[in-house]
């Protein structure tokens, strides 16, 4: 119990010291000074508020070549919302940046005072972004995951993000009771006309904005790591032309949904229609650059938040 105490109190101090560098603009001296430290203990303090994440950071100002990818992809692929944001040449992560952007704009709409629908799918990148979140009372609004919080052992999906904002967003929840995928077409079915599914199935068909990542295809892509489809399925699947996929739904290189067997087995609830909605996909990375470039080609997303390495090669062609 003393080493948990012991451990808040150290985290306590680092948030007082963080809060004192990057909002009270002190310096790491006067912060010593302030709390009666040294300043090397205080140049600690303040960096273990960085690795902690208890300090999160947005960039305000408008990067000129950000904003002329942003405004060339809203062009070619005729896009609603488009944000790019700037490339690490050097870093290996791949929600770095769009996390914090992506955060940004759910807050945005989180914070209307006319009542919507916000709808989630599921994914790495999209739980980053929503880890992002600040607390938000926004009662008058409805959150709606898309996707199943189960995972194919029957366990709680860890990337479903639909509890993740439950934490930050005092709104209320919909969550999907079902896995990504299913056995059958016909088991989908019979899950799909319970009650309580066809109502979150009724409001996300409602939804305003709807947030998304987007999937690679390959051995390595979530929908294997997470155990919804063998490698033998997924080596198959690419052979039959798939190139991403989105809550569970797969599409080929055009960005159209491909008529196939494990669509069929898809539990996820269909993406709104765009026409109506905005669905912004929030992904960036070489492994995703083929799945991101038939997601917007075929309108599966109207909205992109991503980086510029995605962006130039998606304006290459």
């Amino acid at each position: 119990m003393a080493r948990k105490l012991d451990s808040q109190g150290r985290l306590d101090d680092a948030a007082r010291a963080g809060w004192l560098y990057y909002v009270a603009g002190r310096t790491q001296d006067e912060i010593a000074i302030a709390m009666g430290i040294s300043r090397q203990s205080a140049q600690r303090l303040v960096s273990l508020a960085v690795a902690e994440r208890l300090i999160k950071v947005r960039l305000d100002h408008p990067i000129a070549a950000c904003l002329e990818y942003a405004a060339a992809l809203r062009e070619k692929f005729k896009l609603r919302h488009v944000e790019v944001v700037p490339s690490d040449p050097n870093g290996t992560s791949s929600t770095v940046g769009i996390a914090e952007a992506g955060a940004a704009e759910i807050e945005r709409w989180l914070k209307r005072s006319d009542p919507i629908v916000l709808a989630v799918g599921t994914g790495r990148t999209l739980k980053a972004a929503v880890d992002q979140l600040p607390v938000i009372e926004c009662p008058q609004h409805r959150v709606v995951s898309l996707t199943g919080n189960i995972g194919p052992d029957g366990s709680a999906a860890y990337y479903n993000v639909i509890f993740s904002m439950a934490d930050a967003v005092k709104a209320r929840h919909y969550p999907m009771p079902l896995p990504v995928l299913v056995s059958s077409a016909a088991e989908r079915e019979l899950l799909h006309a319970q009650a309580l599914v066809r109502s979150t199935l009724n409001i996300s068909a409602q939804a305003d904005v709807t947030f998304v990542g987007v999937g690679e295809m390959g051995i390595e892509a979530p929908l294997c790591l997470d155990g919804f489809l063998e490698r033998d399925e997924m080596l198959a699947l690419m052979k039959r032309g798939a190139a991403g996929e989105i809550c569970g739904w797969v599409f080929d290189g055009q960005g159209k949904l491909m008529s196939d067997a494990i669509n069929d087995r898809v539990a996820s609830a269909p993406l709104p229609p765009r026409e109506a909605s905005s669905v912004i996909g929030i992904a960036k990375g070489k492994r995703k650059f083929e799945a991101i470039k038939a997601a917007v080609t075929g309108h599966q997303i109207n909205g992109l938040i991503t980086d510029e390495a995605t962006a130039e090669f998606l304006l290459k062609e």
